[in-house]
């Protein structure tokens, strides 16, 4: 899924200001401009649109986590891992929104998508582990469809 897609969609689901975003970015020690976020934001066809890279989209979402959770000041900061697959994101809004996996398929379900328990763990073993499975842009696409349900509705 593109990154783009993945900010405007979290921007919507807790009614982020462009400002919010940068101040979520700067806890995870990153520092983002302001008229950056802007461009992200805006549609592919749009002039002085921006892709957002990988390298932003896992500051994001680092810094979405301390957002959401708090920062631990006594334990170092992860190094980032690019690059930024569809399943990091799934995996770093899951920990973010401390989601147990009764909360995931409920979230999925509200979206109209089905996927069994054997999948969803699958989403979220390391990629040498013989039932990994790689996350499509559908299904994130519909987490954070039903995500922004759960949210907003």
């Amino acid at each position: 899924m593109i990154n783009n897609d993945i900010l405007r969609s979290v921007r919507y689901m807790l009614d982020l200001s462009d400002a919010h975003i940068v101040a979520i970015a700067k806890l995870a020690d990153f520092d983002l401009a302001k008229e950056d976020v802007a461009a992200f934001l805006k549609k592919e066809d749009e002039e002085g649109y921006l892709e957002c890279s990988d390298e932003v989209m896992a500051y994001f979402l680092d810094g979405l986590v301390f957002h959401k959770r708090g920062k631990d000041e006594s334990r170092p900061a992860q190094p980032i891992e690019l690059p930024m697959s569809n399943n990091m994101a799934l995996k770093k809004l899951r920990v973010a929104f401390e989601l147990k996996e009764e909360d995931m398929h409920s979230i999925l379900d509200a979206a109209g998508f089905d996927v069994s328990k054997p999948e969803l763990s699958a989403l979220f073993r390391k990629k040498d582990h013989k039932h990994y499975r790689s996350c499509g842009d559908q299904l994130l696409r519909n987490f954070l469809k039903g995500l922004t349900l759960r949210l907003r509705g």
